[in-house]
This record gives C-alpha cells, sequence and structure tokens, in this order.
C-alpha cells in the first residue's frame, strides 16, 4: 500500500462519522404515522390525537395504539408476534410491520432520513 493509498484510507475513516450522523443519526420527533394494509387503502393519521385502530389484514385485525405521540402494534393474529415486540415507534422513518397479515406502521416527520443508500 502506497502512502497515497494510506492517505485516501485515512480521509475515509475520518469522513465516515460525519456521513453517518448527517445521513442516518439524529432523527426527528414524528409527526403523523401512515398505516399500510394488504386489505385497505393507506391511512395517515397525526401522533397528537390519541386512538386505538383494528386494521383487517389477511390473517385477521391487527390492533394498532396512538398514544403519547407514540404508536405501537397491540395486538395482531400472525404467530411470532414480531410486529408487537417492536414496542412503541415515535422517532421519522422508524418501522413495525407484521408481515404475515400485511400491515405496516411507519413514522413520517419533517426530516426525512435515509434507511439505506443505493447506486
Amino acid at each position: 500500500m502506497t502512502l497515497a493509498d494510506k492517505i485516501v484510507v485515512a480521509l475515509a475513516l475520518m469522513l465516515l462519522p460525519f456521513l453517518y450522523i448527517e445521513f442516518w443519526g439524529n432523527s426527528s420527533q414524528g409527526e403523523v404515522v401512515q398505516i399500510r394494509s394488504a386489505n385497505s387503502e393507506d391511512i395517515t393519521l397525526p401522533l397528537d390525537q390519541d386512538k386505538q385502530l383494528h386494521i383487517k389484514g389477511p390473517l385477521g385485525e391487527s390492533t394498532i395504539e396512538i398514544k403519547n405521540r407514540q404508536v405501537r402494534f397491540v395486538d395482531s393474529p400472525c404467530q411470532g408476534k414480531h410486529c408487537i415486540t417492536t414496542g412503541w415507534l415515535n422517532k421519522d422513518g422508524q418501522l413495525a410491520a407484521c408481515l404475515p397479515n400485511g400491515v405496516t406502521v411507519q413514522i413520517i416527520g419533517r426530516d426525512q432520513r435515509f434507511d439505506a443508500v443505493n447506486f
């Protein structure tokens, strides 16, 4: 490895923390929640109104709760219940999904962040 290669690698390593913070860190507070279901239209609701929803999917009904500017799956008919163990979501870009039942919940805020960069 030449001296120039070492300098390029060192500069890239020094730049990585800045890029991580700029594109993936410091998520803002979410403003609304977008709920998608395989069996119905998308629903967008503000996080500042407490509500409990029953969303129908192919397996049955998923229960979603909005409370204290947060959202979570309370119950779902899937077997693994991974959507429920995701817990409360409140930051821009956070997502929980019950894939077997075809229901997803995503937080959307003012400063949308990237969850991946593809070229």
